[in-house]
Formats: C-alpha cells, sequence, structure tokens
C-alpha cells in the first residue's frame, strides 16, 4: 500500500517539480541580467577605494550560486505550501520583486557607476529579502531558514557598498595617481 502523505496531498506533490523548474528559471535569468551587469575588470571598478574586509571576488561566485539555489528551492516550497491562489500570487509577486531589485543592483553599481544609488537600491532589497523571509516564515520555517542566508549576505553587501559609497565620494575613485 503506497505511503499517504496527509501534509502534502498529491495535486502538491504533483505541481512541486513544475514550481520548483519555473523559480529556477527566475532565478537563473536574475542571474544573467545581473551578470551581464557586472564588470568587475573595469578600471573603474579597480580603482575605486574598497575596504579592507571586502571578499575576494573568487567568493562572489560561489556564494551567489549557493544562494541563487536556495531562493529558487525556499520559494518553491513556500509556494507549493501556500493554499489560496491570491497568497501565492502574492508571494510570486514578491518573489518576483526581489528578484528584479537583485539583478538591478549591478546596473546601477557596475554600469551607471552610481554606488549611492546602488546603496540606497541595496536597502530596498534587503527590505524585500527580509519581507520574503517573513512571508514564507509564514508557511514553511525550512524554506525561512533557507533564506536567511541571503539576507544575511544581503547585509553584508549593504555594509561593503555604503563603505565604497563612502570612501568614493561621487561614485568615482579619489586615490592618488589615479583616474
Amino acid at each position: 500500500m503506497p505511503r499517504s502523505n496527509a501534509r502534502h496531498p498529491a495535486h502538491l506533490r504533483r505541481k512541486r517539480k513544475p514550481r520548483l523548474a519555473c523559480t529556477s528559471a527566475a532565478v537563473v535569468a536574475t542571474a544573467v541580467v545581473g551578470g551581464l551587469g557586472t564588470d568587475v575588470s573595469s578600471r573603474w571598478y579597480q580603482n575605486l577605494d574598497k575596504p579592507s574586509w571586502q571578499p575576494p571576488g573568487t567568493a562572489f561566485g560561489p556564494a551567489w550560486t549557493t544562494l541563487y539555489g536556495l531562493m529558487a528551492l525556499a520559494s518553491a516550497r513556500t509556494l507549493d505550501r501556500l493554499e489560496e491562489p491570491g497568497q501565492r500570487r502574492e508571494f510570486a509577486t514578491a518573489f518576483g520583486v526581489n528578484l528584479a531589485l537583485n539583478a538591478g543592483w549591478n546596473w546601477l553599481f557596475f554600469r551607471a557607476r552610481r554606488p549611492r544609488w546602488a546603496l540606497a537600491e541595496i536597502l530596498l532589497l534587503e527590505a524585500s529579502t527580509l519581507d520574503l523571509t517573513r512571508r514564507a516564515a509564514q508557511t514553511d520555517s525550512r524554506a525561512a531558514a533557507m533564506l536567511v542566508p541571503y539576507a544575511g549576505w544581503v547585509a553584508f553587501a549593504t555594509a561593503l557598498n555604503a563603505a565604497i559609497a563612502r570612501s568614493n565620494p561621487g561614485g568615482q575613485p579619489w586615490k592618488e595617481g589615479k583616474p
């Protein structure tokens, strides 16, 4: 006799894979759009005065890969467990806004070269991430726990962005002998 899973009815188990595919696709699209807006090899970025506690460039790829995977899984789990279509729509909208803010930060910081604008934007991203975590916690504590590292990383990135904005007035590098 097949094992019954009363907590996750069959109709929800059938939707789990498509939802994970959808949240994964959204996260991959965010990574691509954000990646296109990132240019760590630019002369402008290389010449910025950055704090000594900035992680090495090699740390960002593995960190974001892990965080994006957790975001996709946490969001799919949350959507799977929301019973009302309106609740799913609200969560999906909050997730979409979060992803747009996530990708948009790269364009403001690296392409527009506006660390202060990027700082304002990343503060919105952190608020959005905390809201997403809160929404997930109302439905699935494991999903919320998966979003906590993302909220922590965005908080760290906010502090890093603030330090760069403070050390580079007007978004321009002011190191001696550098443009």
